[in-house]
């Protein structure tokens, strides 16, 4: 690996955003910085938000969205400011998720998964956000995990297997975490596999103000122990922990967008033992640069290797500097 992938959206074009960095540290976007994928061609409500990347076991790329737009109302794309009526669906009230997967970061194709229509037991789910996807090597398939509220309940976090070619889920989801506290929301899941085969798991709670905490376990999809432990560096709310090891380094990056900040930034943190966090700042307020964008919304970081990279870059008429 000798590259880094950086994919996000934009509150103004609820689109997909791709970025590019060979040292993981200054990112610059493909496209002049507009959508490499726009939302309104791909999403049942014409827009997209949290967009998660991974690499599976077959080399193909795995990406997830979620298949909302907050101001489709304003645009025309709807009469109402929801989908379905708030007073009995609540804030959002989206109902499923865009997938994509490329065998080459070029070619993609897509589907949208809709809860409401895959599960006769989620006719009446509130909303659906925030989808990751991770690789189970003892189910032997994909896994999505994400954030799912029940009628009028808190949000919780959920999972579920897809089938190979990630058009569809293929079994009920089932809860991944439950909240000592069940008052408080739980949100934006993001899994990594450590060296030693324990997974640790990044996720929000709503408390005041929101913020990132971890939890850990054993197996993929389940034992996960609470951890009362503030992870997050950031003095005001933030959500959406993303976890990417920079290469060659046992050294672990810990994103997460700080939506309170005015305008809106990514911030940043790292750890070589996932105990201790040193804070590196916010881009382009620290050691993490950008260089043809800006206030980026919920992302995610993989690595690539230098061929698909140059391969990416090419395709949108960039070129990386080694």
């Amino acid at each position: 690996m000798k590259a880094y992938l950086l994919v996000y959206f934009r509150d103004n074009t609820h689109s997909l955003h791709f970025a590019l960095s060979t040292d993981g540290y200054t990112f610059t976007a493909v496209n002049d910085g507009n959508p490499i994928v726009a939302g309104d061609k791909i999403a049942s409500q014409k827009g997209v938000r949290d967009p998660h990347i991974a690499r599976g076991p077959d080399g193909a790329f795995y990406l997830a969205m979620t298949d909302l737009h907050l101001s489709a109302q304003r645009l025309g794309y709807r009469t109402t400011r929801w989908e379905r009526p708030q007073e009995q669906y609540d804030w959002g009230n989206n109902r499923g998720f865009v997938l994509m997967k490329s065998p080459d970061l070029v070619n993609w194709t897509h589907s949208n998964v809709l809860l409401t229509e895959a599960f006769d037991e989620l006719k009446e789910m509130g909303c659906a956000w925030a989808p990751q996807t991770i690789y189970d090597p003892e189910a032997g398939k994909m896994m999505l995990y994400f954030t799912m509220r029940l009628g009028h309940g808190r949000t919780k976090l959920y999972y579920a297997y897809t089938d190979d070619a990630f058009t569809k889920l293929t079994t009920l989801p089932q809860i991944l975490f439950e909240y000592p506290n069940a008052e408080i929301q739980v949100l934006d899941a993001d899994i990594t596999r450590l060296p030693d085969g324990r997974y640790c798991m990044m996720y929000v709670a709503q408390e005041n103000p929101g913020g990132v905490k971890m939890a850990f376990s054993k197996s993929i999809n389940k034992g996960y122990e609470y951890n009362p432990q503030w992870v997050d560096l950031e003095p005001g709310a933030c959500e959406a922990p993303n976890v990417f090891k920079r290469i060659g380094a046992d050294k672990w990056v810990l994103m997460v967008d700080a939506f309170s900040l005015r305008p809106s930034n990514f911030g940043f943190c790292e750890t070589t033992d996932f105990v201790t966090f040193k804070d590196i700042g916010h881009f382009n307020d620290g050691l993490m640069k950008t260089t043809n964008f800006s206030s980026p919304k919920h992302g995610a970081v993989i690595q690539l290797t230098k061929a698909e990279a140059d391969r990416l870059a090419s395709h949108w008429g960039l070129e990386l500097q080694w």
